[in-house]
């Protein structure tokens, strides 16, 4: 092959690996810090095979007293989904029970009080608060057990307990959300496996 068609080749080869940009960018200077790379995530929702029938978990006795109720499989948690609003969960004892809240939260009349439940709303940063006890309980009969590994999406949010990664909730209009256990909570949802 003549060598004027082989550096035709190589510059064709050369012009469509241009044409085909990367959004990686490769520098060769050894000392340059980079930044850390940005921890996983998935968008993507569980298959159908993961969820509960939401109505199995559904209460309601009026327009002020409705949600989707549940208990960890140790009944050690109530959580709730109030419709379009929040998602939540306290210790059944009514504390908190997480290692590192904070001691005090403000609440809603700008008073300093002990939180007693971790929440996310449809719209905010999830956070530790102070809700009545009586609001994780169903207004009538009892909260049925959430199993591991399943989810329960309803109103607005998906919540699961894992049998690793403890309880987590999400809004589904903000993809923020919460996962906790007795040890420690972090400010992301995680799915179950």
């Amino acid at each position: 092959m003549p060598a004027s068609r082989i550096t035709t080749i190589v510059a064709v080869a050369l012009l469509a690996a241009t044409g085909c940009e990367s959004p990686i960018s490769v520098s060769n200077d050894t000392n340059q810090q980079l930044p850390p790379a940005p921890a996983p995530t998935s968008s993507t929702r569980p298959s159908n095979d993961k969820l509960v029938n939401a109505f199995d978990y559904y209460a309601r006795t009026d327009e002020d007293n409705a949600g989707y109720y549940f208990v960890s499989p140790s009944g050690s948690w109530r959580c709730v989904i109030v419709p379009r609003t929040w998602a939540g969960c306290q210790s059944s004892g009514g504390g908190l029970g997480v290692t590192g809240a904070p001691r005090t939260v403000t609440d809603d009349s700008g008073q300093s009080v002990a939180p007693n439940s971790i929440l996310v709303r449809t719209e905010g940063d999830p956070q530790f608060a102070s809700v009545k006890a009586d609001l994780f309980t169903p207004p009538t009969g009892a909260a049925k057990t959430l199993p591991f590994d399943k989810v329960l999406a309803a109103a607005g949010f998906r919540c699961n307990v894992g049998q690793e990664a403890g309880i987590s909730c999400v809004s589904d209009h903000t993809d923020k959300g919460f996962t906790f256990t007795t040890s420690g909570a972090g400010w992301q949802y995680t799915d179950v496996p």
